[in-house]
């Protein structure tokens, strides 16, 4: 599960807790919203996680030589 994923799960538990009155019956659909806002978290947590651990850590650059000094060095 990606970014996306843990995304859309804690706008769909949001929903369900907040955003909605209607009464299953033996479900409670506030708890499952908040199940869901969890879940959604805790996969966006672990994503940032495996994410910053497997950056690619970009090279220093390779210093900028004049030229000039290299005719100055030559003559």
């Amino acid at each position: 599960m990606g970014l996306g994923g843990c995304i859309i799960l804690m706008a769909v538990g949001a929903i369900l807790t907040f955003a909605t009155d209607w009464h299953v019956k033996g479900a409670n659909l506030d708890v499952i919203g908040v199940i869901l806002m969890a879940v959604g978290l805790i996969g966006t947590v672990v994503f940032a996680n495996i994410a910053r651990r497997y950056r690619v850590m970009v090279p220093p650059t390779a210093p900028v030589v004049d030229e000039r000094e290299i005719r100055r060095t030559r003559e």
